[in-house]
């Protein structure tokens, strides 16, 4: 129990992180996922913090994973509790079927992208104070509708 609270403690301060190099240091997505990625990585595997095997394993795939989520656009979410909220939900997709995907390649980005959705359709509120659907948001970012 106390490894997968590590664990989604990593998913969350690693979107998080990831979403502050890219958009707050404007360091672009691919590079702040990479640099914070392989970072982590090396000290992981070092084993400096005298980590379980389970943890030594686990956390570099967390965290890589939960980084495609701090590369989202500012456009999208800007909200950094939000960003965390994907963070912990990829977390949880990752716990739960991380054997289901073992030997297939890219379950991290699906895995990534499905939390985002979760997020993204979840409705919120907007400045205008009018609730709207996530998801209507994000169609509208990418394809553009015309103004009300």
């Amino acid at each position: 129990m106390l490894n997968e609270f590590i664990l989604i403690l990593i998913g969350f301060s690693g979107a998080v992180i990831t979403f502050y190099v890219n958009e707050g240091i404007r360091q672009g997505p691919v590079r702040a996922s990479a640099l914070l990625s392989f970072a982590v990585t090396l000290v992981i595997r070092s084993n400096v913090l005298n980590l379980a095997p389970y943890l030594l394993q686990n956390i570099p795939l967390v965290f890589i994973g939960s980084s495609f989520i701090g590369m989202v656009s500012s456009r999208l979410i800007s909200n950094y509790c939000t960003i965390g909220a994907a963070g912990v939900i990829f977390c949880i997709i990752f716990l739960n079927t991380s054997r289901f995907f073992h030997g297939f390649g890219g379950a991290l980005g699906t895995s990534a992208c499905i939390s985002l959705l979760i997020i993204l359709s979840i409705p919120i509120v907007t400045k205008k104070h009018r609730i709207t659907n996530g998801f209507a948001l994000f169609r509208k970012t990418l394809f553009g509708t015309k103004s009300e």
